[in-house]
C-alpha cells in the first residue's frame, strides 16, 4: 500500500468571500463541525484524498483582518500562529479585491506557505474584466488561482496547486509586499531588537515587530515577559511618536494606509475593465435600494410583504395539517378504549406537538423569505440603510446585523455579535437581540391574532408586533451605550457584496434544514413537554370533586364524554400546573393574564413553542376533546380573555426572556455572570411593563 502523506490546510478569509462555499467544494460531504478549543467559535473541518496525499483542511472563522478584537479574528491568527498549518489557502472574493486583499497582506505579515484563491471568477468574466494572474502573481509573490465554487471551475486546479507546493513540484514563491522605506526601517530597527528573545523563539520576528508598531496588546503581554523587552520598549515607543509626528495619525491606522495603497496599485497594474464607464447593475439597484431618503421605507416595505406573505400564504396549509391531526385525533378516540393511556395520547401529544406543527408552514415562508434576502446581497445593505439611525444610538449598521439574524433564531443572532470589536457594542447589541422577535414565537402571535382580530387586519397586527419589537431593541441598545458603554463605537466598515440571483437549491436546503430542525425540537423537547405538561395539568386530583362527577356519571350516562370533560376543567386548578400558575396570578392579573396563559409562559422559558403546545394540552384537558384547530376558538369564547388580554400576552411573548437557550448562549458570549443576571431580568421587566401599558390601554380604549 503506497506510503499517504498529511498536508495540513487552513482556509481564510472575509465573510461573504464564498470561503464555506470553497470548503464544500473540497471536503464535500467528509466535514466535522465543532468549537475551537476554549472558545464558542465553530470549527469545521474535512479530510480527501489527492494525489496520493490526505489533505486536512481547517475552516477558519470569516475575518476582515487578524488584529485580535473580535473572538473569530484572534481565533484564525492564533490557529495559523501556533497550529503551524503547512499551507493556509486565502480566500478572495474576486470582484471585491481592494478590501478582501488587505487580509491578504497581513498574512503575508505572519510568513505563511499562502496560496490566494481568487473566488466568484465568473461573475468578474460576466463585469468584462480581466485579471491578469501572471502579474498578480508577480506583484503580490503569491500562487494564484482563479476559481468558482458555484461552477466547480478552478477547483481541480486548487488541488494540484496544494499538492505541488507542499511535494515541491513548483517552487514556492517569495512575498513583494513592503511597506515605504521609514516604514520599513522602523521594522528592521524593532526586528534586530527581539531577535534574541527567550519567549517565543518560533513566531516571526518582522510580524512581532510590526505588531509591536501597531501597539497590538497581545503582543506587548507576550514580550513583556522577555529579556528584551527592556530595549524594545522604548524603541517602540520612539517610533510610534515618530510616525504620529509625521503622518498625524495613530501607527496601526497609518500601516493599514500603507497596505491599501500598495494594493491599490498592485490593482491598477492587473484589473482591467472594458466596460469601466459603464453603470453595473448592482449601481443602479443601489442607487433606488440604498437611496437616503427611499432606503429606509423600502426596507421597511419589504419586510410588510413579509408578514403578508407569512399569515396569507401559510392559512391554506395550515388548515390541511389541521384536518389531519383531527382526522388522527378521531381516529384514535375511536380505536382506544378510556383509559390514562388514552388521555396521555390525545390530549397531551396530539394536542401539544400537532398545536405546534400547525405553525411549520408559516415557519417555512418566514425562513424562505428571509434567506432570500440574505443570499441575494440584500440584507448586508440593510446594515448601511439603517447606519444613520444606529449612530444616533450609539452603534452603527453593523451592529444590526445580529439583530436581523435574530428574525430567525435568538441563540445564533447573540453569536453573530462576534464580529463587533468592540466590546460595549457586542454587550449593547446582546441585550437589543431577543426584542427581534424569532421565528419559534409566530406559532404565539398566529394563534392569538386567530382568537381576537379578523383576518383582513392579521398581517398588519403581525407586522405591527415585529416592528414594535425592533423600536424596543434600538431604545434597549440606545439606554445601555448611553450608560454601562458610553465608549465611542469603532468604524463602521464592511463590504457590499454585488446582488446575486439566489440558488433555488440552496434555499430550500437552507429552508429544509431549519424546518427539520422544528419538527425534531416537536418531536423531541416538545413531545416531552407536553406529557410533562399533560400530568402536571392532571395530577393532583380532588377527590370531592371526582366523587361528584363519578355521581353524575352514574346518574347521566349517556353524557359520560362530556362530563369527563367538565371534570378535568373543573380539576385544573387543582393540579400542580394550576397552583403554579395561580401562585404568579398577582403578578400577572394587571397584564390581563390569567393562572392558565401563566402556565404557558413559564413553560415557554425552555421554548417558545412550548407555549402554543401548553396552551392546546391546557384546553384538550378542558373542553376541546384534543382538537389542536379549535385552540384559536376557545380563546376566543372564553369569557376571560379580550382582544387586550391577546394584545398583552403577545406583548409579553415578545419581550421576555427568549429561552434558556439563549441564556446559555448570552453567557457564553458575554463571558459575565453579572451580565446574564441583568439580561434575564432585564427582559422580564421590559415584558412586565409593556404588557401592563398595552393592557390598561386597550382596556380603556374598550378592546
Amino acid at each position: 500500500m503506497a506510503n499517504t502523506k498529511t498536508i495540513h490546510v487552513a482556509l481564510a478569509g472575509n465573510p461573504n468571500s464564498g470561503k464555506t462555499s470553497v470548503f464544500n467544494c473540497l471536503a464535500g460531504a467528509n466535514q466535522r463541525v465543532g468549537n475551537f478549543s476554549g472558545v464558542t467559535v465553530e470549527k469545521v473541518e474535512g479530510s480527501f484524498q489527492h494525489k496520493g496525499y490526505t489533505i486536512r483542511l481547517v475552516d477558519l472563522p470569516g475575518t476582515y483582518s487578524l488584529s485580535p478584537y473580535s473572538p473569530e479574528e484572534k481565533v484564525a491568527r492564533d490557529y495559523i500562529l501556533f497550529q503551524k498549518p503547512d499551507m493556509v489557502v486565502n480566500v478572495v472574493d474576486a470582484t471585491n479585491l481592494e478590501r478582501n486583499l488587505v487580509l491578504t497582506t497581513q498574512l503575508m505579515d505572519l510568513e505563511v506557505e499562502l496560496l490566494v484563491v481568487l473566488n466568484m471568477y465568473d461573475e468578474v468574466e460576466k463585469q468584462k474584466t480581466t485579471i491578469d494572474i501572471e502579474q498578480f502573481e508577480h506583484l503580490f509573490g503569491a500562487h494564484t488561482i482563479p476559481v468558482s465554487a458555484v461552477t466547480k471551475f478552478g477547483i481541480r486546479e486548487l488541488l494540484d496547486h496544494i499538492v505541488d507546493i507542499k511535494s515541491g513540484a513548483i517552487e514556492t514563491k517569495k512575498y513583494k509586499h513592503t511597506y515605504t522605506d521609514r516604514t520599513e526601517e522602523h521594522i528592521r530597527r524593532i526586528t534586530e531588537l527581539i531577535g534574541d528573545r527567550t519567549v517565543r523563539p518560533e513566531l516571526p520576528d518582522r510580524w512581532l515587530a510590526i505588531k509591536l508598531i501597531e501597539n497590538d496588546p497581545d503582543v506587548i503581554s507576550l514580550l513583556q515577559r522577555s529579556s528584551c523587552w527592556e530595549k524594545v520598549r522604548p524603541a517602540m515607543e520612539s517610533i510610534r511618536a515618530d510616525i504620529q509626528k509625521f503622518n498625524r495619525m495613530e501607527p496601526d491606522i497609518y500601516l493599514m494606509e500603507e497596505r491599501s495603497a500598495f494594493i491599490r496599485g498592485a490593482l491598477q497594474e492587473t484589473v482591467h475593465n472594458t466596460e469601466a464607464e459603464a453603470e453595473t447593475l448592482t449601481e443602479k439597484i443601489d442607487n433606488i435600494l440604498l437611496h437616503r431618503v427611499l432606503g429606509l421605507p423600502l426596507f421597511l416595505f419589504f419586510m410588510y410583504l413579509i408578514f403578508q406573505l407569512t399569515f396569507r400564504l401559510g392559512e391554506y396549509p395550515m388548515h390541511w395539517i389541521e384536518s389531519f391531526f383531527h382526522l388522527i385525533s378521531q381516529a384514535l378516540s375511536a380505536v382506544i378504549p378510556d383509559s390514562i393511556v388514552k388521555s396521555v395520547l390525545l390530549d397531551g401529544v396530539i394536542a401539544g406537538v400537532g398545536g405546534v406543527l400547525v405553525f411549520l408552514p408559516n415557519i417555512l415562508i418566514l425562513f424562505l423569505c428571509i434567506s432570500v434576502l440574505e443570499a441575494t446581497g440584500y440584507m448586508a445593505r440593510v446594515a448601511f440603510v439603517i447606519d444613520k439611525l444606529m449612530h444616533r444610538i450609539g452603534l452603527h449598521g453593523k451592529s444590526f446585523i445580529p439583530m436581523i439574524t435574530g428574525f430567525g433564531c435568538t441563540v445564533p443572532a447573540l453569536m453573530a455579535a462576534r464580529t463587533l470589536r468592540n466590546r460595549g457594542d457586542r454587550i449593547a447589541t446582546m441585550m437589543a437581540v431577543p426584542f427581534f422577535s424569532c421565528g419559534a414565537k409566530l406559532p404565539v402571535y398566529t394563534v392569538i391574532i386567530s382568537a381576537f382580530f379578523a383576518p383582513g387586519i392579521a398581517g398588519n397586527v403581525l407586522f405591527g408586533i415585529y416592528l414594535f419589537g425592533v423600536l424596543i431593541g434600538l431604545i434597549s441598545a440606545k439606554l445601555m451605550k448611553s450608560t454601562a458603554f458610553r465608549d465611542e463605537s469603532e468604524p463602521f466598515v464592511m463590504e457590499l457584496p454585488p446582488y446575486r440571483r439566489p440558488s433555488a437549491r440552496s434555499m430550500f436546503k437552507q429552508t429544509g434544514f431549519r424546518a427539520w430542525m422544528y419538527i425534531r425540537k416537536a418531536g423531541t423537547v416538545i413531545l416531552a413537554a407536553s406529557i410533562i405538561i399533560w400530568f402536571a395539568g392532571t395530577y393532583p386530583k380532588n377527590k370531592d370533586v371526582h366523587r361528584h362527577y363519578d355521581r353524575l356519571r352514574q346518574e347521566q350516562p349517556a353524557d359520560i364524554a362530556k362530563l369527563d370533560r367538565l371534570e378535568n376543567a373543573e380539576q385544573l386548578p387543582y393540579s400542580v400546573a394550576g397552583r403554579i400558575g395561580k401562585f404568579l396570578e398577582p403578578v400577572t392579573r394587571p397584564l390581563g393574564f390569567d393562572w392558565r396563559l401563566n402556565i404557558a409562559l413559564v413553560n415557554g422559558l425552555a421554548a417558545k413553542e412550548i407555549v402554543v403546545s401548553t396552551m392546546g394540552t391546557i384546553y384538550a384537558i378542558g373542553d376541546t376533546e384534543g382538537d389542536p384547530s379549535s385552540l384559536a376558538e376557545s380563546l376566543r369564547n372564553d369569557p376571560a380573555y379580550s382582544p387586550a388580554t391577546g394584545l398583552a400576552f403577545m406583548i409579553f411573548v415578545l419581550l421576555y426572556i427568549p429561552c434558556m437557550a439563549s441564556v446559555a448562549v448570552f453567557s457564553r458570549e458575554s463571558n459575565s455572570k453579572k451580565w446574564t443576571v441583568i439580561f434575564v431580568s432585564y427582559t422580564l421587566v421590559v415584558a412586565w411593563i409593556f404588557s401592563f401599558l398595552v393592557y390598561q390601554g386597550a382596556s380603556l380604549l374598550g378592546m
